[in-house]
């Protein structure tokens, strides 16, 4: 046996013994360190995909965008019509290796363009007038899952994606750092506590040992794996870092969550996403090269999205204004039908000036439900979102 294997058996068995006996059927599920892993990157504030995936045979683009529009000879292209911006030469690069699917026009009925409720709507899976108080992620989470380690965010605050009306997902940045807290003589004491454990303070306690349990997990088992690969000092490139040392420790994990902010460009957008996009690409670049020295690129699967994209026209500031439908993108060592899922964004397709979707994002959670997770995509996203054939 492996020493890596050796110690995460160890950690698990070892953790298992000393949990409460009504804790230990939580924990009770057949070791799977081959299982699939998703990786979900949120670019927070509305990347527009027009700038990112250009149609550059389009009239319209170039007549709406005077002064914003990206040079066909500086774009990437792929094909007879699309281009790659110039500073997503690593996807560029993936995508002619079939390692990238891109789906455009990706919307929902009634798109919303406030931040915050359009955020809301993709995290949860909800209609535009629907409100959800627990996220896609979340529910297949009270499905499948028992611990909260089954899925991560690198940050501060859970997203609520990962929030379930049984199960949560566990937020933080440093495993040694979380694993240090929960040590501390007062969590210990309250988790110890003899008070009378009855209903929701039941459940508080049940939530407060099992997040013990699960910091203890990852801090032992994350030490099993050591990367190789050098990452940017960027936030969202050392958010991948970790993740990558997590999956690497061939941790139970199934779902890493992370975002990356900024992309809300109503002013001077191109120097702006090109930063952007250059992080992005760079951090990617990384995060590959690291799942394939822990041979994990074959089972990791990548989900980029943003809340909405940006309005077919600039503004008379050198930026864009919040739109509609845009781009989502899969990434990963084993799709099923890499390339363009669909046609080229239609600039013919739109209202108002903002891009109309063509595609339901729900419909691409239910493929990464049924297709990669191997769970029931109709109790969790909707029996009318049926998942299309990309993994």
């Amino acid at each position: 046996m492996k020493r890596r294997e050796f110690l995460h058996k160890s950690a698990i068995a070892g953790t298992t013994l000393m949990l409460p006996g009504f804790l230990q059927a939580f924990n009770k599920r057949s070791l799977n360190l081959n299982q699939n892993k998703l990786i979900i990157i949120q670019l927070a504030g509305g990347n527009d995909g027009l700038n990112t995936i250009t149609p550059y045979r389009s009239d319209d683009y170039y007549k709406n965008r005077p002064s914003i529009s990206l040079a066909k000879n500086k774009l990437l292209k792929v094909n007879d019509e699309t281009g790659f911006h110039p500073s997503l030469q690593n996807l560029a690069q993936m995508f002619e290796k079939g390692e990238v699917s891109i789906v455009n026009q990706v919307g929902y009925p009634n798109q919303n363009k406030s931040h915050f409720r359009a955020s809301d709507i993709w995290l949860s899976a909800s209609d535009s007038q629907e409100y959800l108080q627990h996220g896609w992620l979340g529910r297949y989470l009270d499905a499948e899952c028992q611990s909260p380690h089954d899925a991560i965010q690198s940050g501060t605050q859970l997203s609520l994606a990962l929030k379930g009306e049984k199960s949560l997902g566990m937020a933080f940045t440093d495993a040694r750092q979380l694993y240090t807290i929960s040590n501390e003589s007062f969590i210990h004491e309250l988790s110890a506590s003899t008070n009378d454990k009855t209903g929701e303070l039941a459940y508080l306690y049940k939530t407060l040992t099992q997040t013990q349990q699960s910091t203890e997990y990852i801090f032992n088992t994350s030490k099993t794996y050591s990367t190789k690969t050098e990452y940017p000092k960027h936030k969202l490139a050392q958010s991948l870092k970790m993740i990558a040392s997590l999956i690497g420790s061939n941790t139970e994990t199934q779902i890493y969550y992370t975002e990356m902010g900024g992309f809300d460009t109503h002013t001077n957008q191109n120097t702006r996403q090109q930063q952007l996009l250059t992080q992005l690409d760079e951090s990617l670049a990384a995060l590959k090269k690291d799942l394939q020295q822990s041979n994990s690129w074959h089972n990791t699967l990548i989900l980029v999205f943003s809340e909405f994209g940006r309005r077919i026209s600039e503004n008379g500031s050198k930026g864009t204004d919040h739109g509609k439908a845009n781009n989502v993108w899969l990434l990963g060592g084993r799709l099923a039908n890499p390339g363009f899922y669909n046609p080229i964004s239609n600039l013919q397709l739109s209202e108002d000036n903002d891009l109309l979707h063509s595609v339901d994002f729900r419909t691409i959670y239910s493929s990464v439900i049924h297709d990669w997770l191997k769970s029931d995509y109709k109790s969790i996203v909707g029996t009318q979102f049926k998942p299309l054939s990309l993994i």
